[in-house]
């Protein structure tokens, strides 16, 4: 029943053990560029078989976020940086044609946060490299189907909370992961946007990544510790939705920091289960 214990880790063995301790009802695995090898591949295919076998039925796959130490960006420029798009391109098929084969979801970032003077040495606007966002986007969306979402970021690329970029992602009809976190820094901490925002694309909203913020850059705080309201979020989310909570471990082999969220954002929702 959402909210649900959403817990993440890598494809490590010992991490996806601690958090299976504490029975979530979502797994979400976060994947580096390791694991979209052949050999990571079948790896995380068997990972997700363990998951599964724990009683787990609710998985979600991180696209990688970084290829040789930058962002996986997916308006990566075809022509100056060939492996990268290529990287961007044959990851995001291989990770859809797992999450078919096992009946779990793939989510790919719209964007991270290359810097707009980034972004216009290579295209000749902003709009014409969100175009080329959205039309990645659709290709993914064609493969993937309902085993594909995609999640707002905090570029001008694709940033919830702008609500011209919203119009644009109901019409092409995505489905979506809403970061709390990244919508509240691109609404500079204005609680009222963001409950707005959340309501504004909440039927298409089918994951969510619960994080506090204080809503300046990206902290990635345990809830409570923010300056989210989260009591006044409640009535906007989508409750057939899946969620985890994405919080900054002091230690990646202990989840306590999501797992105190979870406990936070029940008793800020006054739930018992």
């Amino acid at each position: 029943m959402f909210p649900y214990l959403g817990l993440k880790a890598s494809t490590n063995l010992a991490q996806i053990d601690e958090r299976l301790r504490y029975h979530p009802q979502v797994f979400e695995f976060f994947t580096t560029a390791d694991d979209v090898t052949t050999r990571g591949l079948q790896h995380l295919h068997d990972m997700i078989d363990y998951v599964k076998a724990a009683g787990v039925d609710k998985i979600v796959m991180h696209h990688p976020m970084k290829f040789e130490g930058q962002h996986n960006e997916v308006a990566v420029d075809r022509n100056s940086n060939p492996d990268g798009y290529h990287f961007l391109m044959t990851s995001s098929e291989d990770l859809i044609k797992l999450a078919i084969q096992t009946n779990t979801q793939v989510l790919i970032h719209g964007a991270y946060n290359s810097p707009v003077s980034e972004i216009l040495k290579k295209n000749a606007s902003l709009q014409s490299a969100r175009q080329v966002v959205f039309d990645r986007l659709d290709q993914f969306k064609a493969l993937g189907g309902d085993h594909v979402m995609f999640e707002n970021s905090i570029s001008p690329l694709f940033d919830f909370g702008d609500p011209a970029i919203e119009d644009l992602v109901i019409e092409h009809d995505y489905r979506l992961c809403y970061d709390t976190s990244h919508g509240f820094i691109v609404l500079h901490g204005d609680n009222r946007q963001l409950r707005a925002s959340m309501a504004h694309l909440r039927n298409q909203i089918v994951h969510y990544h619960f994080v506090d913020s204080m809503g300046q850059f990206h902290d990635s705080l345990e809830l409570g510790k923010g300056a989210i309201d989260w009591r006044e979020l409640q009535s906007v989310v989508n409750p057939n939705a899946t969620n985890i909570f994405e919080i900054n471990l002091k230690d990646q082999m202990d989840s306590r920091e999501m797992r105190a969220s979870y406990r936070y954002l029940q008793m800020a929702w006054r739930t018992t289960h």
